[in-house]
């Protein structure tokens, strides 16, 4: 199972929200490139980006800093993409920059017919978010809540061919209240699309429930953000308590 370290941009810097509230940001670095740089060096196989302004706005707006870090880190690890991508000219755009995969959340919501246009577009590629409180999806950054049900909208992403679903729990993200084990499983138990749970790990003891629980049902990932930007977490004592508790599990 792979530890995600997260890099969430406003305005051009690398910042931590709670809930998913723009006005809780918390900003951690003002070179979101160095940060990258920094999550590689600690031995990162995969990093997850999220244009937050972008997300709202419903269009790319931190541009210039993801390709800096494409250029830094690109070559070295693979960088998944997401935040106010809703037309496949901007998915293009990423991927023939080095982005390995495109995260599309709010429009696969909104234009399910866009996301399946993605995925046969771009096979191997795509992958859905799925953002969520009491079993309900959220849209736009968070700020608002519809009625879809997560399952029923994860069972229809995967019959368009997602290459992974990216499930977060909004209530838990940036709390550093553990992952919603439950929920996350529940998921995981009604699809065979793989998962990366995101949103409120906090320890090692984390990692080790969410390899205990969930890899077995399909978890490969799990997304690390303010826990390790305030030190609560290590990204390579993650990674390898992930490895261990993975290969013990096989």
């Amino acid at each position: 199972m792979l530890i995600i370290p997260a890099i969430d941009l406003k305005d051009g810097r690398c910042v931590r929200l709670k809930q998913g509230d723009m006005k809780t940001a918390t900003v951690f670095s003002e070179d979101p490139v160095a940060m990258a740089r920094h999550w590689a060096g600690q031995g990162a196989r995969r990093l997850h980006v999220v244009d937050l302004n972008g997300a709202v706005a419903g269009k790319p707006k931190n541009e210039k800093v993801i390709r800096q870090i494409i250029d830094a880190v690109g070559s070295e690890l693979p960088i998944e993409l997401g935040g106010g991508i809703r037309d496949l000219d901007t998915i293009e755009s990423y991927i023939d920059a080095g982005v390995q995969y495109v995260v599309i959340g709010t429009a696969a919501v909104k234009n399910p017919g866009f996301l399946s246009d993605a995925c046969y577009a771009f096979p191997g590629r795509i992958i859905a978010g799925l953002d969520a409180k009491d079993g309900k999806v959220a849209v736009e950054g968070w700020s608002k809540m519809t009625g879809h049900d997560v399952v029923d909208l994860a069972k229809k992403f995967e019959e368009y061919g997602v290459e992974a679903l990216i499930y977060t729990d909004i209530g838990r993200d940036g709390m550093m209240g553990g992952v919603n084990i439950e929920a996350t499983l529940r998921l995981a138990q009604s699809i065979k699309t793989p998962i990366i749970a995101s949103g409120g790990l906090n320890s090692i003891s984390d990692v080790q429930a969410v390899c205990a629980k969930l890899v077995p049902e399909g978890i490969v990932g799990a997304i690390a953000g303010r826990a390790l930007y305030e030190g609560k977490l290590d990204l390579k004592k993650a990674q390898d308590a992930a490895d261990k508790a993975t290969q013990g599990a096989r």
